[in-house]
C-alpha cells in the first residue's frame, strides 16, 4: 500500500470506523482510541495489506481490538467498583426506545454485536461482514438471525415491565 492510498483509506473510512466502534464500546473516547491504534497498525502494515481490502483489515483490526479491550476492562473490575444498585438505574427516561435498542444490543455476545451493528447501522453485505470477521456468509446469516431474536426476546421482556 502507497502512502497516497494509506491517505485515501483515513479519509474514506475514518467516520465509519469510529461510527463502529461508539456503538460497539459506548464510549467516544475508546472509540477514538481504538480508531487510531488502527491507524497506526495500518500504516505499520501498510506493506502487507493490499489496497483493495484495506477496509475488511481495518474493521477485523477494530474488532479484535475492541474485544480486547472489553476482555481487559473485565479482568480489571475491583470489588466495592459496582455501579448504582438496580432501583436508581431505572428511570423513566431509560425507557425510550432507542436507548432499549442500545440495551438489548449491548448485551450481545461481541461477534453477533459486531455483525447486527455492521449490517444493520452501516449497511454491509454478507459478504463484507464475513470478509471483516472472518466468518464464511452462511455463518453471518445465522449469526444475524440469532442476534436478532435475542434483541426480539429482550425487547419484549422489557416492553412487559413497562
Amino acid at each position: 500500500m502507497k502512502r497516497s492510498e494509506y491517505n485515501s483509506s483515513v479519509q474514506q473510512y475514518s467516520s465509519q470506523l469510529y461510527g463502529y466502534a461508539l456503538k460497539f464500546l459506548r464510549n467516544k473516547e475508546d472509540a477514538r482510541d481504538i480508531v487510531q491504534d488502527v491507524f497506526e497498525k495500518l500504516w505499520i502494515n501498510r506493506k502487507k495489506v493490499e489496497f483493495l481490502k484495506a477496509k475488511s483489515w481495518m474493521f477485523r483490526s477494530a474488532h479484535n481490538a475492541m474485544i480486547n479491550m472489553i476482555n481487559k476492562n473485565q479482568r480489571m473490575q475491583f470489588p466495592g467498583n459496582e455501579s448504582l444498585p438496580d432501583t436508581a438505574r431505572k428511570e423513566v427516561s431509560f425507557f425510550e426506545s432507542g436507548q432499549l435498542v442500545d440495551r438489548a444490543v449491548s448485551i450481545l455476545p461481541p461477534v453477533q454485536r459486531s455483525i447486527i451493528l455492521l449490517r444493520d447501522l452501516e449497511g454491509y453485505t454478507y459478504e463484507e461482514i464475513g470478509e471483516i470477521l472472518t466468518l464464511s456468509p452462511s455463518q453471518v446469516k445465522v449469526y444475524l438471525f440469532r442476534a436478532r431474536n435475542k434483541i426480539k426476546k429482550q425487547l419484549k421482556g422489557l416492553k412487559e415491565l413497562v
